[in-house]
């Protein structure tokens, strides 16, 4: 290979250093040195950044010409032959490490480098077998470990690094250090570890003799085997008995303590060489993780084998002025907007593909063209783009209505793949083979470091991204028709961006003098809870201070704490919860900051982003985030502001119509994904229960608990609708129980008391993990994939929570679906009735609409009327609808 032959060139040029890294240990010591992190998909993280830190510091400092990083290949070792319960008193993994473990062996794929297991060994004897190999090929040896046991292996050309607090502490054990701290010897921590023991990994040692004692012993007969054999020279008879009773035990734990350094290993050191890493695929994982302070650490904007001087030479003409012509009959568009926000964001450049030629347009005169706003909005010129819905709106702004658009590539790549992070063009590209384009990041650069470059160079790569508009387009349909994705895409979602571009260019509009009124009115409420919390705790204090609140509730006041860190005690969300029944102050302290939160995020966020000359907002709908097809909301995001709280819901009150005498009109769908989860489990209960207009959740208690209507308690009610939506998102019995305040146990006996009441929902279960097995995948009732890999994971947890995903995502992805057809089947009843009435917002399974109130009553009839037939299912769709002259009145 290439860079076997690179190594040979440079084996004179420096000093080979090989840096071993024990990837189980140190993932071990990231999860518990950090606290629970989670990125936007609900996956904790906290081990991967840890472990991406430590990765990060190694390679600045050490700057390793070879490197591995190995891993434990399973519970049982060869160890265990001599003693059945080495490492028999550990804890299970937590599952929030768990899932991580695969993040962690990708981020040492997209960092090139090298991890080996082994069946049957362990990572200490990997890592001990490749250190004896470099060390007696004259390398020099770094090795990272969070367990001392690897102390052992140290020597003149090996350092063994372990890990102190946090991560990124470490301590260097070299052979004069090892000396210094205990007096002994590299090789004669095998013999201390026989003598004491070690509790971590279930090795018994002799039981009374200590660490200290051990190293005394050793002193004086260097090796566990001189001491047994000498025992009569030992002082102290208590002591001679032990080491006589449990000298078996003895020679047996420096047996279990001792690293193998002659494992059968398949690795050679010429093919774990380290040449460094791919900075486009770690900054790509590191979006994905949600890793965004790391991001500038990597310094530099992102090479890419697709640099401007390595893709192909392209011919294209910048345009002096236009004619239809040129702009063709089916033809590539690229419009570049280049801040994320393209609601006032400036089109800097057009980019024309044709079956006439290949065209730039600086953006001034595209848009003062009437030749090309003639074209734009000519629907029987066929347009192929990338992001419909963003093009639109912001040609929108410029007076220019783009029609005629029938392939996105950015949808038809979402709903191909809906777990792929797509950046830009570039991202699909490379999935495809194609090399058109570079990375904007690396064309525009990053953060203080963006700027558009002069014309020929941005006329040249916007031509290129119409080029690639243009190559991918047959690919993708391929993709989507092999995929029975087709219709999806044409029918469903292309439509559906259209709508979108409509109701983000519409806005919602917010009464601002409300909105002021409610700052005031919060700030008041804030004050007085700030005083009465300073009153019982008899002192003025930051309560937004972690540190100072924790001084006075467990210090001051003596509430229960748990336990203290160098930062101070916790008082996350979770812990006072907890203290609420222990004293009052605790619930005013929760009320001041959920209250805070709506004061800065909704109120303070709303009035920051009201457009001063409408009065509106204009909230972005995500088409292609969602794995499930969900749509989300942000920029602001109108789909999240909390309503438990009746502050929360009062902030509805400020949004209201854009004219006079109309009201805002509210529609959603009743429990739309139990009806989903009858339809697909054709549960023969279930599905009677929705024909006869039945309460499901008073149903499914006298299934459940074996009792009569007018028996059913609220209590019972309230567990059976826990359960009822639980099932639907693949609910475990620990989060039941955590829903329900009950134990697991009762919690799990539950689960299955209803699925004994259901047995087409739990053949359902059983079914769809199959065929999440099988394919890969599982599929809406419209055909929208989502790919489940997780799904034949040897891990428990990881597999789980996959079983728990593939259970719940037909039924997900199918209500989002449904209220997808929704909106474009009221979109065009709204016009082909002549209505003025406008849809404004889409939150979850509920459409907002303003309308006049002469046209209230015709709305009665017509929504609900259209979205019950949106699909049809084995049970009845069912909507409910309110208006009023807010958004708060109208729920």
């Amino acid at each position: 290979m290439d860079w076997i032959c690179k190594e040979q060139e440079d084996v004179n040029l420096k000093k080979k250093k090989l840096v071993l890294i024990d990837g189980n240990s140190i993932a071990y010591r990231a999860f518990f040195a950090l606290p629970l992190l989670n990125n936007e998909k609900g996956i904790h993280t906290n081990a991967v950044y840890g472990f991406t830190m430590m990765l990060m510091r190694i390679l600045e400092d050490e700057k390793p010409t070879h490197m591995l990083v190995a891993f434990d290949a399973g519970k049982t070792t060869f160890r265990h032959k001599t003693f059945s319960e080495y490492k028999g008193g550990r804890q299970k993994t937590p599952p929030e490490l768990s899932e991580q473990f695969p993040f962690i062996r990708e981020l040492l794929d997209v960092y090139q480098i090298p991890r080996y297991e082994l069946e049957n060994y362990e990572a200490d004897d990997i890592i001990g077998t490749l250190s004896l190999h470099a060390e007696k090929e004259g390398y020099e040896v770094r090795v990272i470990s969070g367990d001392k046991d690897l102390t052992q292996l140290s020597s003149p050309n090996v350092t063994v690094g372990i890990t102190r607090k946090g991560i990124t502490d470490i301590e260097d054990y070299t052979p004069e250090h090892i000396k210094e701290k205990y007096g002994l010897e590299p090789r004669q921590i095998i013999d201390m570890k026989g003598l004491m023991g070690d509790a971590s990994d279930n090795i018994p040692g002799v039981p009374g003799v200590g660490e200290k004692t051990a190293i005394k012993l050793l002193k004086e007969f260097e090796t566990l085997e001189n001491l047994l054999q000498s025992i009569d020279q030992v002082s102290g008879q208590k002591l001679k008995e032990k080491l006589v009773q449990f000298k078996e035990q003895a020679e047996m734990s420096k047996e279990l303590a001792t690293i193998t350094r002659e494992a059968p290993i398949e690795v050679d050191l010429g093919t774990i060489s380290y040449e460094g890493f791919d900075r486009e695929k770690v900054i790509t994982l590191f979006k994905e993780l949600g890793f965004n302070s790391l991001l500038d650490r990597l310094g530099g904007d992102v090479p890419t084998a697709g640099a401007e001087t390595e893709l192909d030479e392209i011919e294209f003409t910048i345009a002096e002025e236009i004619n239809e012509e040129m702009l063709g009959d089916e033809s590539s568009i690229y419009i570049e907007i280049l801040e994320d926000n393209y609601h006032y964001a400036d089109i800097i450049g057009f980019s024309v593909v044709s079956e006439k030629g290949k065209f730039y347009f600086p953006a001034s005169l595209a848009l003062e063209s009437s030749a090309f706003k003639k074209w734009a909005e000519d629907g029987s010129k066929h347009k192929f783009v990338y992001d419909a819905k963003a093009s639109e709106v912001a040609l929108r702004r410029r007076g220019i209505h783009l029609t005629g658009v029938v392939f996105d590539v950015f949808l038809a790549s979402y709903i191909i793949d809906p777990a792929a992070n797509i950046d830009d063009l570039s991202t699909i590209e490379k999935k495809y083979g194609l090399r058109n384009v570079q990375p904007d990041d690396a064309f525009y650069g990053r953060g203080a470091k963006r700027k558009v470059p002069a014309e020929p160079e941005l006329s040249k790569h916007l031509v290129r991204k119409a080029i690639s508009i243009s190559e991918l387009k047959p690919l993708l349909e391929k993709g989507l028709r092999e995929n029975s994705q087709y219709e999806l895409f044409t029918e469903l979602e292309m439509p559906l961006s259209l709508v979108l571009a409509d109701m983000e260019s519409l806005g919602i509009k917010v009464d601002i003098n409300r909105l002021k009124t409610m700052r005031s009115e919060m700030h008041e409420k804030l004050a007085s809870i700030e005083e009465k919390i300073h009153e019982m705790a008899g002192e003025k204090f930051n309560i937004n201070s972690p540190k100072q609140l924790g001084t006075i509730l467990f210090e001051k006041m003596g509430l229960p704490s748990g336990k203290k860190t160098k930062t101070g005690y916790s008082t996350s969300a979770d812990i006072l919860e907890k203290l609420a029944d222990k004293h009052e102050i605790i619930r005013l302290i929760l009320d001041y900051r959920q209250l805070g939160k709506l004061q800065s995020t909704y109120i303070e966020g709303l009035l920051k982003v009201v457009k001063p000359d409408t009065d509106k907002v204009h909230t972005r709908f995500n088409q292609a985030l969602t794995a499930t097809g969900r749509l989300s909301s942000t920029d602001p995001n109108l789909q999240n502001i909390p309503i438990r709280l009746e502050e929360g819901r009062k902030i509805r009150q400020a949004f209201i119509p854009s004219e006079e005498d109309w009201v805002i009109f509210a529609a959603d769908y009743s429990q739309i994904e139990l009806r989903v989860l009858a339809h697909i489990a054709n549960d023969e209960k279930l599905i009677e229960a929705f024909r006869e207009g039945e309460d499901i959740h008073t149903k499914t208690a006298m299934a459940v608990f074996h009792v009569d209507a007018n028996e059913v308690t609220s209590n019972m009610r309230r567990h059976a609708k826990a359960v009822n939506f639980g099932i639907v998102y693949g609910i475990s019995d620990f989060g039941l129980s955590q829903s329900l305040g009950i134990t697991r146990k009762e919690a799990g006996k539950f689960i299955e008391r209803y699925l004994d009441s259901y047995p087409g929902v739990k053949d359902y279960m059983d079914d769809i993990i199959q065929v999440a097995k099988q394919q890969g995948f599982v599929t809406t009732l419209m055909h929208r994939r989502r790919y489940i890999p997780e799904i034949t994971s040897r891990n428990f947890n990881l597999r789980s929570f996959a079983e728990r995903t593939a259970m719940n995502t037909p039924i997900q992805g199918s209500a989002a679906d449904i209220i997808k057809k929704a909106m474009i089947d009221m979109d065009e009843a709204l016009k082909s009735n002549g209505l003025r009435t406008r849809l404004l917002l889409q939150v979850h399974d509920e459409l907002i609409f303003e309308a006049p109130k002469d046209e209230v009553n015709k709305l009665e009839k017509l929504v609900p009327e259209i979205m019950e037939n949106a699909l049809e299912l084995k049970v009845p769709l069912k909507v409910d609808y309110s208006y009023g002259p807010t958004w708060y009145d109208a729920k």
